[in-house]
């Protein structure tokens, strides 16, 4: 697939890319795109909810009643999850709810998602540009010359760069990383995807 290069502009640059076929092109893996999103949420939970079990409750222990005869249901003591104020039955405990993923399933699932993009024409690419302050109102100019403002947009910087990053720590609709952090999720997530030139010849060099 070929791109025109476009200026922060809005006009294009007159350069043009080739997008990898082995990046952008390949026929995309649903099942390893949900394997990777779901690692990725599931790295995200705390995993700290807790609750007192009947062993943990401050509570007497003494016991009820007798054994039997006396006419009812049998208890040995008040910390019974069946009373109020005993312990919580089957309550959660703190756990890490994250599992692994082999590298090449995980690489193939962001190449799926790098396909998706391509093939439903959500990829654009601009010249690097620099900021020399941060100001939401220029980058969101900037995303709108490039017809990508009015959509959920994801972009992509070869390196970091932390005037354009304040810049859009303010809009909830647009999210900028560099190619190190671009995983699964955050490329589903998006409607638009806009990477900076070079970030391409990046994403390429590091498929085998």
């Amino acid at each position: 697939m070929e791109l025109s290069v476009y200026k922060i502009d809005g006009s294009l640059s007159g350069k043009k890319v080739v997008l990898d076929e082995k990046v952008f092109g390949v026929e995309p893996n649903d099942h390893v795109i949900y394997l990777d999103v779901l690692q990725y949420l599931a790295a995200q939970r705390q995993g700290t909810s807790r609750t007192k079990d009947r062993s943990e409750v401050a509570y007497s222990t003494k016991k009820l009643g007798r054994q039997k005869g006396g006419g009812g249901a049998r208890h040995g003591s008040l910390k019974a999850g069946t009373f109020v104020g005993g312990g919580n039955i089957h309550g959660p405990k703190p756990r890490d709810y994250r599992f692994k993923l082999n590298k090449k399933v995980k690489q193939l699932a962001r190449v799926s998602a790098l396909s998706y993009k391509a093939k439903n024409e959500a990829i654009t690419i601009v010249e690097p540009f620099t900021m020399e302050a941060p100001k939401t109102k220029e980058l969101l100019t900037i995303l709108a010359n490039i017809k990508a403002g009015d959509r959920k947009v994801l972009v992509v910087l070869p390196e970091g760069s932390n005037n354009i990053f304040l810049s859009s720590r303010n809009l909830p609709e647009v999210k900028v990383i560099t190619v190190d952090e671009i995983n699964t999720y955050a490329l589903m997530n998006a409607q638009s995807l806009v990477l900076v030139d070079g970030v391409q010849d990046i994403l390429a060099a590091r498929v085998k």
